[in-house]
């Protein structure tokens, strides 16, 4: 999705940051429309990968987009991975194991409980980020919100699925410890050439997964080009269209767009994958994009998500 997007800003579900100066109000109709574009391929992508989960799984359809983001990313980057002293490296291979566990974390989670569900608790990576940075009261009351959505979603039921909702928190801690590792090598490393060896390496050591993949399960035509798909929707699509949405739209308005990604995951498993949510579980939701835009409402700098970039 939002996942594991080198994402400027995502996550991303996600890589260097690009300049984030909007232009005059003139474009920003552009800039809304991209965004609302970017959140929508973002989420279609991991629903599109889901349709080939009865053939490759989880651990394939990741595979595969694994690669999509590393050849999009490799070509954008373009690293010297010679020059790479023992300092830059260490963050890279750190940033290259979190990369492959958030998307497969994810994924399997989305395999669970649902493109909603699992895309909520994933937000909850960069929004708890955000949140143990300020020390403000308002914050304070957006934990509680954010809190009271993920006890409401994970409240014991029958039908309740823990090993999924499990898997979709490990994906939340996976994507702040992205965005942590993602700061340090940006300061090590300049452009994109440290976010693209990354996802070189993670798609290097995905290659004996997706051979043993191949080897028990038998991928077919259909089911490859859904995992390519989930790869270019969710990888390299998002990726772009931030980098037009951020010169055209304030940071503010950027992070509160991102807070509703999660909206969008649920609509998108509904209408995509007919993954109908009860009351409950939208309120839910709602209480975790509303924690998250309140809390940069009332930020003055308004960027606190505008680094949860993610591939």
């Amino acid at each position: 999705m939002y996942a594991a997007s080198a994402r400027p800003a995502e996550t991303a579900r996600r890589a260097p940051s690009p300049p984030t100066t909007a232009k005059p109000d003139g474009t920003r109709p552009a800039g809304v429309i991209t965004m609302v574009a970017s959140g929508l391929s973002n989420q279609t992508g991991a629903a599109i990968g889901s349709l080939a989960f009865p053939v490759l799984g989880p651990v394939g359809v990741v595979a595969v987009r694994q690669y999509v983001a590393a050849v999009f990313l490799l070509a954008v980057g373009r690293p010297r991975l010679r020059t790479f002293t023992r300092s830059q490296w260490w963050p890279v291979v750190l940033l290259a194991l979190v990369f492959g566990a958030m998307n497969l974390s994810l994924y399997t989670a989305i395999d669970r409980i649902g493109l909603g569900l699992a895309v909520t608790l994933e937000f909850l990576g960069p929004l708890c980020i955000a949140l143990a940075a300020s020390r403000r009261r308002v914050d304070s009351c957006c934990a509680v919100i954010a809190t009271a959505g993920v006890v409401t979603l994970m409240r014991p039921r029958p039908s309740a699925d823990l090993l999924g909702m499990g898997l979709g928190l490990l994906a939340a801690v996976c994507w702040a410890s992205y965005i942590l590792l993602n700061r340090t090598v940006g300061r090590r490393i300049p452009g994109a050439a440290g976010s693209a060896a990354a996802a070189g390496l993670s798609a290097v050591l995905f290659l004996p997964v997706g051979a043993a993949v191949a080897v028990r399960h038998p991928p077919t035509p259909t089911a490859v080009g859904c995992a390519v798909a989930a790869g270019v929707l969710s990888s390299a699509v998002p990726y772009l269209a931030d980098l037009f949405t951020l010169r055209r739209v304030p940071a503010p308005a950027f992070g509160l767009f991102m807070s509703v990604n999660p909206v969008l995951a649920g609509l998108v498993g509904w209408v995509a994958l007919g993954q109908g949510l009860d009351w409950t579980e939208w309120a839910a939701i709602g209480a975790v994009v509303a924690a998250n835009a309140l809390s940069i409402l009332a930020s003055r700098g308004g960027t606190k998500l505008t680094d949860t970039s993610r591939t």
